[in-house]
């Protein structure tokens, strides 16, 4: 267990990628951690799926019972613009956290190279520049399911930093109760939660989360629109029926207490900077703590099958 620090520097970033092009996103997030790491910030957090976007509103021809070859066509540029875990893509990043020393998560379209799967994950790089968490989502909410795979490995992986465990949940895996005590019973202190995710609900979630865990809830979202999709998309009247902005964001970080630390920021992109109190977090469950003294684990148990 590392030496804790009773401060950490964080960055949120909320940005729009540059969707469905992996080189342009990689070129982007390198950018965003400079200057991050410019500012003094020792944890950097992107979005849900920062690379290659969130490809929100589309069908890829999936009807039920039916599929459309040109859906085909956008789906294969998808495929080929999401990474491989480890890849060219992540050493790139690598070098830059190494070179800055900081911890970074970040969102991504991981595919599988044997099987051809996606799954959408959540990848954290130390300070050393090696990746030590991928969390693969669950299970995809709704029609995301014709995209991502469900989870197959890595269940609820946390990593051990100066401000203790780190673990993260993908958007709506966090309405998933026995999810949340898989990380609770690990001890984390900051939960990091990349989404797409800008209802006024989304704000009531997050609250009570980081009062049941009495952690920090980072709530890292995008902003983009509808320019931001690919002119050449064959799938173009389906962003055409979109709003102009497709996502507002509404990032912000809620502290142990269930209080924001940093107001939610809306239709823009914006990076959030805050020097979080650790000792919030122990000082909050002194009479509550959901996995320890509250627990009543005579009564209740959570079995987790991770093999």
């Amino acid at each position: 267990m590392k030496e804790l620090k009773e401060k950490c520097k964080i960055a949120v970033v909320q940005a729009a990628p540059i969707l469905f092009n992996k080189d342009e996103c990689v070129k982007k997030v390198i950018d965003y951690i400079e200057e991050s790491a410019s500012k003094g910030s020792e944890l950097i957090v992107f979005p849900e799926l920062f690379i290659p976007g969130y490809p929100y509103g589309m069908t890829f021809g999936f009807t039920v019972g039916s599929r459309k070859e040109l859906g085909r066509v956008d789906w294969k540029r998808y495929y080929d613009n999401s990474i491989v875990i480890p890849g060219k893509e992540t050493d790139a990043i690598a070098e830059v956290v190494k070179k800055y020393k900081v911890y970074v998560s970040i969102g991504v379209s991981e595919r599988d190279l044997e099987t051809a799967t996606l799954y959408n994950s959540n990848i954290i790089f130390s300070p050393e520049g090696e990746i030590v968490s991928v969390h693969r989502k669950l299970k995809p909410t709704g029609s995301e399911r014709v995209v991502w795979g469900d989870a197959n490995k890595y269940y609820f992986p946390v990593c051990d930093t100066p401000w203790g465990n780190i673990g993260s949940l993908i958007c709506w895996e966090s309405y998933m109760p026995l999810a949340r005590v898989a990380l609770y019973e690990k001890g984390i202190t900051i939960y990091i939660s990349p989404n797409t995710n800008d209802n006024k609900e989304w704000q009531d979630t997050i609250k009570h989360i980081a009062i049941e865990g009495h952690c920090y809830f980072i709530n890292c979202d995008m902003y983009f629109t509808k320019d931001d999709y690919p002119k050449d998309l064959l799938s173009k009247e389906e962003i055409d029926r979109l709003d102009n902005i497709v996502c507002r964001g509404g990032s912000c970080i809620v502290d142990p207490y269930g209080h924001y630390e940093t107001e939610p920021v809306w239709d823009r992109e914006e990076i959030i900077y805050a020097e979080l109190d650790m000792n919030k977090v122990p000082m909050s469950r002194m009479e509550f703590d959901v996995c320890g003294h509250y627990s009543r684990p005579d009564v209740l148990q959570l079995k987790v099958d991770d093999k």
